[in-house]
């Protein structure tokens, strides 16, 4: 086994397609093919099974899948030590939805004008989702309101987490919902979130659980505009980050209840510390030297007397 034939074997696993996966990697269909016998003849099993003009991974491929995607990250993580000074090379990054629009577009132009060689890739999702990627080396690190759902207990887990952000939540309600002057004024029994995963989602559901004395039925939906255009409806509540809503041109008229606030983290496995991630940390915080402050002084240092 190489790596190269572990990131084509991995990318038609992901693709369940030789063919998207050559366009995918930049390579022939017939180069993309003969990596993937390759590397079958080398374990002596079969990796893949077709189906009508799609590949599917036999119960031996599924099992390569996770060690693959370790070997890969590690891989990643040596090249990126060995450079101790430059970020470089690949950094797999999670966040949820709420982050990634409010909170990551300043530092992420920030980190790409500072390291430009620095190849970053982005990946959205819910906390509890993401956590599981980054213990699985799917992600190297990830933006995540703690504690995830399911994680409440404190469980101990391969992770460190350091704190970023704090966002102050919001229940939305309907603009035609009485006052509330107490939880149990709440005269609806529906919250519009995210799937299962989301830290927020276990928040509203907890505060309507109180609130109604049962557990709130939950209409999942994929996006904050489609939750406040439910919730604009009078069919539901939802709760949202005050950032994402600090977003908004124009917010529909709709009535507001503090829910407090929740962390958000950055988590990566304990061990894992890279140049990349440093600069990224760095970003986060508002600390990166912006890159027209480092060349200027590069070049009188270089200037002769």
């Amino acid at each position: 086994m190489d790596l190269v034939a572990l990131e084509i074997f991995l990318t038609v696993a992901r693709e369940g397609s030789v063919t998207r996966a050559a366009e995918r990697l930049a390579r022939a269909q017939s180069n993309v093919t003969t990596r993937v016998q390759q590397l079958e003849e080398s374990l002596g099993c079969p990796l893949f099974v077709r189906e009508g003009r799609g590949m599917a991974l036999t119960p031996a491929g599924q099992r390569l899948v996770p060690h693959a995607e370790r070997l890969l990250a590690l891989a990643e993580q040596a090249r990126q030590e060995v450079c101790a000074d430059t970020p470089s090379g690949c950094l797999r990054l999670g966040a949820m939805e709420s982050t990634a629009a409010a909170r990551l577009p300043g530092p992420l132009a920030q980190l790409h004008e500072r390291w430009p060689q620095l190849r970053l890739e982005l990946r959205t999702g819910s906390s509890r989702p993401l956590t599981d990627e980054v213990l699985t080396h799917r992600l190297d690190c990830a933006l995540v309101a703690w504690p995830p759902p399911g994680l409440e207990d404190g469980a101990e887990l391969p992770l460190q987490r350091t704190p970023v952000f704090t966002e102050r939540l919001l229940l939305a309600l309907p603009a035609s919902h009485p006052p509330l002057a107490r939880p149990a004024d709440l005269q609806l029994d529906t919250l519009a979130a995210f799937a299962h995963g989301c830290s927020y989602r276990r928040i509203g559901e907890d505060w309507m659980r109180a609130a109604l004395g049962r557990a709130p039925r939950v209409l999942e939906l994929a996006s904050y505009a489609t939750i406040l255009a439910c919730v604009a409806s009078g069919r539901c509540a939802g709760v949202l980050p005050a950032s994402v809503l600090e977003l908004l041109r124009a917010p529909p008229p709709l009535t507001w209840l503090e829910l407090g606030e929740c962390p958000t983290v950055l988590v990566q496995r304990t061990g894992y510390a890279t140049p990349a991630l440093a600069a990224l940390l760095q970003a986060l915080r508002g600390e990166l030297t912006p890159a027209s402050a480092v060349a200027p002084a590069t070049a009188r240092a270089a200037a002769p007397d």
